[in-house]
C-alpha cells in the first residue's frame, strides 16, 4: 500500500526555520514526483513546491519563493522542505503528495490535479511568539 508520512512540524517563532520530511514506503521515489501543500483553517489547500521524479525540476509558489527549498534524498526515500524566515501566515497543516505518472521535467502545484494519487496525513506547523 502506498504510504507517505510527513514529519518535522512544530511550534517555531517568527523568523525561525523548520525542515519537513516526506518519507515514502511501499513505492520508490525514483519514479515519483512529490508536491508539498498546506492548508490553514478556513482556507483552501495551497500548493507550495514540487519536484519531478528525476529530481531535476522544482517549482515554488510565489508566497514561498526564496524562503522554502525542496530537495530529494533517494537513498533515504525522503523529500524535504526546508522552510526559512517563517511568519504567522505560514501556520497551517503541511501535506506531501505523490504523483506516480512518471512525467519527466514536470510537476504541478495544483492540489486538485488528479496526478496526486496519494497523500500523507499532514504535519502541523505553527509560527507564533
Amino acid at each position: 500500500q502506498l504510504q507517505l508520512v510527513e514529519s518535522g512540524g512544530g511550534l517555531v517563532q517568527p523568523g525561525g526555520s523548520l525542515r519537513l520530511s516526506c518519507a515514502a514506503s511501499a513505492f520508490t521515489l525514483d519514479s515519483t514526483s512529490i508536491g508539498w501543500f498546506r492548508q490553514a483553517p478556513g482556507k483552501e489547500r495551497e500548493g507550495l513546491s514540487c519536484i519531478d521524479y528525476i529530481g531535476s525540476l522544482t517549482k515554488y509558489a510565489d508566497s514561498v519563493k526564496g524562503r522554502f527549498t525542496i530537495s530529494k534524498d533517494s537513498t533515504r526515500q525522503t523529500v524535504y522542505l526546508q522552510m526559512n524566515s517563517l511568519g504567522p501566515d505560514d501556520t497551517a497543516v503541511y501535506y506531501c503528495a505523490a504523483d506516480r505518472t512518471r512525467s519527466p521535467y514536470m510537476c504541478t502545484l495544483d492540489p486538485s490535479n488528479a496526478r496526486y494519487s496519494s497523500w500523507g496525513r499532514g504535519t502541523q506547523v505553527t509560527v507564533s511568539s
